[in-house]
């Protein structure tokens, strides 16, 4: 009898605890605002206190399946892309010093992240969950890889209720930043993030082309161009520098 009622109570504190999800993610939007400045992270700082990022990613991987699909599109892309950011985070944590995120062996490919009980990857996250199942581009400028050339960790966490306007704060700041992409006018060339390049399928299954997708997000005057005419596109150089104070 006293087992019978510790496992109701267990399942009961389980269900408790799935029902008060905080789709605000109010703890990981703390740990970003302490350690993300622009582009860069205090990857130090968040070696010195552990608790706070495992217990955020462990709160994540507490969530079922059956709990996930309940939710709306938005939340779940949310709750995707903050665990991959948070992942990613750890790893270079657990992997201090390193001058890369490539410096790890398979860093993409590690098995490291508990979902839906069962052991998966980064590259899982993003290539079998995010891209497969949301026609959603502008993931690819909220995801972080840990790396200078990549777009910025942004200083708070996604949040469902939000996430349109983060998304589109992202991809603009992104391809306004003139180390990664620029607009050469009078050469008719777009220079542009090897980013459009390695998924540049996604951005033409939303837009139709990878100019027609960047041109609502540029300058007003750059934008009226590009819907003018049509310009070649060179890659820029991915720095992949990790993006450390």
């Amino acid at each position: 009898m006293k087992l019978l009622l510790f496992l109701l109570a267990c399942a009961f504190a389980i269900t408790s605890l799935h029902a008060e999800f905080d789709h605000k993610h109010s703890l990981f939007s703390e740990i970003l605002r302490a350690n993300a400045f622009q582009s860069s992270v205090d990857y130090e700082a968040l070696h010195e206190d552990l608790e706070p990022l495992g217990s955020y990613i462990s709160s994540l991987q507490l969530t079922d399946k059956a709990e996930f699909d309940q939710w709306t599109e938005k939340q779940q892309i949310a709750f995707l892309i903050n665990l991959y950011n948070a992942s990613t985070l750890q790893l270079i944590v657990d992997n201090s010093p390193v001058k890369s995120i490539r410096d790890i062996t398979d860093p993409w490919k590690q098995k490291r992240i508990r979902l839906f009980g069962t052991q998966i990857s980064l590259d899982h996250i993003e290539h079998e969950i995010l891209r497969k199942n949301y026609a959603e581009p502008r993931i690819h400028f909220g995801l972080n890889c840990a790396s200078i050339g990549c777009p910025p960790l942004r200083d708070e966490a996604f949040r469902a209720a939000d996430l349109d306007q983060q998304l589109d704060e992202q991809t603009k700041a992104f391809l306004n930043d003139s180390s990664k992409n620029r607009v050469d006018l009078k050469t008719s060339t777009l220079h542009l993030s090897p980013i459009f390049d390695w998924f540049k399928e996604d951005f033409i299954k939303s837009a139709g082309s990878v100019q027609k997708f960047i041109t609502p997000y540029l300058e007003e005057s750059t934008s009226k161009t590009l819907k003018s005419k049509d310009f070649k596109i060179e890659y820029t150089d991915y720095d992949w520098s990790l993006n450390q104070i």
